[in-house]
């Protein structure tokens, strides 16, 4: 599973819109939706905001760790 896939199943489990997630993170929706599909790399700082958002940890996240 990709970065992107992880994301989106994580958004999705909490029953969040991708606007909404984009708004907390001060990022446009298009930017995440990039993210979600893989289209654009996600910078180091919102992968740490996101781990922290998702309570999960940054290696969950990479596929580091399941």
């Amino acid at each position: 599973m990709t970065i992107g896939e992880r994301v989106k199943r994580l958004r999705k489990d909490m029953s969040l819109t991708q606007k909404e997630v984009a708004e907390y993170f001060s990022i446009g929706h298009s930017t995440l939706a990039c993210y979600e599909t893989d289209k654009r790399q996600i910078p180091h700082d919102i992968i740490i905001k996101m781990a922290r958002f998702f309570e999960v940890t940054t290696d969950y996240l990479l596929g580091l760790e399941d």
